[in-house]
Formats: structure tokens, sequence, C-alpha cells
């Protein structure tokens, strides 16, 4: 099992701390995340523990069917991405990494990266529609 990670908002009214069963980071491209973000979201999933202190200071944006994205209401810092239906949270990689040995493992929506960035880590690369099988258990 990882160690626990924490972080907090830059006006430091939420606070953050995750444990995630592996030390990646994942890169999403799509529209949504870029328009977030002004960029990929790199993002920490596969997370054992989520806890989050300060909640009456988060709002919270239902950005699809299927997921939601929490932000501090005062600076606007990304605090989560929520997927619904496996209750399964992901934080933004810059909010908690501080100095862990994080590897950077998968881009996802890969069909929606811009051409004018490309990553030289190797990374696995999924489509928003390979992505949607594999969480739906068909790939």
């Amino acid at each position: 099992m990882s160690e626990s990670m924490q972080g907090s908002c830059l006006c430091k009214a939420v606070t953050v701390s995750v444990t995630p069963s592996k030390l990646h980071v994942d890169a999403c491209h799509c529209t949504i995340c870029r328009t977030w973000g002004g960029g990929p979201m790199f993002a920490i999933g596969e997370l054992q523990d989520f806890q989050l202190k300060g909640s009456e200071h988060v709002s919270v944006y239902h950005s699809s069917e299927w997921a939601k994205r929490g932000f501090c209401r005062h600076c606007g810092t990304h605090l989560y991405f929520h997927l619904n239906d496996q209750d399964q949270y992901l934080v933004p990689a810059g909010l908690v990494a501080g100095d862990h040995p994080l590897a950077f493992n998968m881009e996802v929506f890969i069909e929606e990266k811009p051409a004018f960035y490309e990553f030289a880590n190797p990374t696995q690369k999924l489509t928003g529609e390979e992505l949607f099988k594999l969480y739906s258990g068909q790939a």
C-alpha cells in the first residue's frame, strides 16, 4: 500500500488527503479537462482512501453524465474529479504530488489531444471509447 499524500487549495480553506494504490499519474486530453485547467489534466487515481476537509468551501460542477468536478469556491483550485457510477475520485497530481515517486502511466482521450503538444514519456494511450470499455469491464 502506498503512503498517504496531502495537499490543500491555494487559500488553504480545503485540504485533501489521499492514499493511491499505485503511484501512477495519468493525463486526460478531453476537451472538458483542457477547458477546465488550460491543458491536460494530470491525475492520480485508484485511490484506496480520499478525505476532504473544508467541504463547506467546495463547489461542485456536474461536467458530464458520468462525472463531477470539485473546486474551492474561494480560490478556484481544482480538488477532484469524481466518477459517479464507480464512486471513484481522481485528484490533480499537482495538488498532492510533493516528493512522491510518481510514474507517468497513461494518456486518455488521445483522439481529442491537440496537435500543438506531445509528451516524450512512453505511456499507454487510450481513446475515450477504449477508456469507457475498460471501466465497464468490456476491454
